[in-house]
């Protein structure tokens, strides 16, 4: 939701304007990053066949930014339908010391790495809006 609340009231272009050279990192491509970090999650707490990535090879989520304006409510959408899946998956497991899926995590430590990378992209987001319209804080 913080993130969210970043992008509200900036045009396409704000959402995909980058940082500062030579950084790819955009509002937007924060959002389409966290959808992959969530599938990438995913991944290591099944057992299945991995699902590929969504945006394409590495660094797409950062790089393949566009300022068409349906862009943002797809990537918004795809964010939430992939934290909606991992939140389902890990809510069947109430030993929060449980080693699960192929990378035999814990259930514990996989929330605590989701927490620091929303935490840390988060305040990402803060200095990126902060330089295109000022707006500081919540």
């Amino acid at each position: 939701m913080t993130l969210e609340l970043k992008c509200q009231g900036l045009n396409p272009q704000q959402l995909a304007q980058r940082s500062v050279p030579p950084s790819t990192m955009s509002l937007l491509g924060l959002l389409r990053h966290l959808a992959e970090v969530e599938r990438d999650w995913r991944n290591w707490i099944t057992y299945g066949q991995k699902q590929g990535r969504i945006f394409g090879p590495h660094d797409a989520d950062f790089n393949d930014v566009d300022e068409e304006p349906e862009t943002f409510d797809q990537a918004l959408e795809i964010l939430h339908d992939e934290q909606q899946v991992t939140d389902s998956r890990v809510a069947q497991y109430q030993d929060l010391g449980l080693l699960i899926g192929r990378e035999q995590i814990a259930v514990r430590e996989l929330q605590v790495h989701r927490i620091e990378e929303y935490a840390r992209h988060c305040g990402h987001a803060d200095l990126l809006s902060e330089c295109i319209d000022g707006r500081v804080g919540q």
